[in-house]
């Protein structure tokens, strides 16, 4: 990695403040973070670190209470809600603990609606598609709906779906929670290789030991704050 590379996320002090009743409670505190390009990096740390919320800044579902957050030389500050929605779409992918498929859609269909939101045309469409069923190993069972699909499946074709509208970078939260051994490291192998092959950057928030050991950066989160950054 070229240490010259201008960094794809970057924070600056960002915290995130939530009222529980009369007591305010910080769930982040003060993170300065910067992720360049092609980085696999794990943002772990016990339950209440700040792993989820910090993540939920970052792809800009959440907004700091102080602090700011730049993608991708894009200041998420500056941006109104229909102007973060459309910056989601174009610049960040992302993969969820429980997939968050379509269900009345294909498999296929989950890939391509991404990139309908962006107007990509319908050759477009198909191809990209189509390639990205062969890169998470899924290449016959685009015409199968969720319900058809095994766990490690539809978590493959939330992939897909994140990668489909050539995000910036991947965000995954607790990608591996719902998977058995096997179908999580084969997942993880899916993920490793694009990566390695792709260049695609990926930030993961989880406690699955199996995700940590393949990560190549290991931020440490406790009470909201960055305890250890470790590459």
């Amino acid at each position: 990695m070229n240490s010259n590379q201008q960094p794809v996320i970057t924070t600056r002090g960002i915290s995130r403040t939530y009222q529980q009743g009369p007591v305010d409670v910080r769930a982040v505190d003060g993170v300065d973070l910067s992720i360049l390009p092609g980085e696999f990096t794990a943002l772990v740390g016990p339950s209440g670190s700040g792993k989820t919320t910090l993540l939920n800044l970052i792809g800009g579902l959440d907004r700091p209470t102080a602090g700011e957050v730049v993608i991708d030389g894009t200041r998420l500050n500056d941006l109104d809600e229909n102007a973060l929605i459309q910056f989601r779409l174009h610049h960040i992918g992302f993969v969820f603990q429980a997939y968050n498929l379509i269900p009345v859609l294909s498999a296929a269909e989950n890939i391509e609606f991404i990139m309908l939101l962006q107007k990509a045309s319908a050759k477009e469409r198909r191809t990209r598609t189509q390639q990205l069923l062969k890169d998470v190993g899924l290449e016959k069972l685009g015409h199968a709906r969720p319900t058809q699909l095994s766990g490690g499946q539809q978590q493959r074709v939330a992939v897909a779906r994140a990668l489909a509208s050539k995000p910036a970078f991947v965000l995954a939260d607790e990608p591996t929670a719902n998977l058995d051994s096997h179908t999580a490291e084969s997942l993880l192998d899916v993920m490793e290789q694009l990566n390695r092959d792709e260049g695609m950057t990926f930030v993961f928030s989880t406690h699955d030991p199996r995700v940590i050991a393949r990560a190549r950066r290991v931020v440490t989160l406790v009470d909201g704050r960055v305890d250890s950054d470790e590459a």
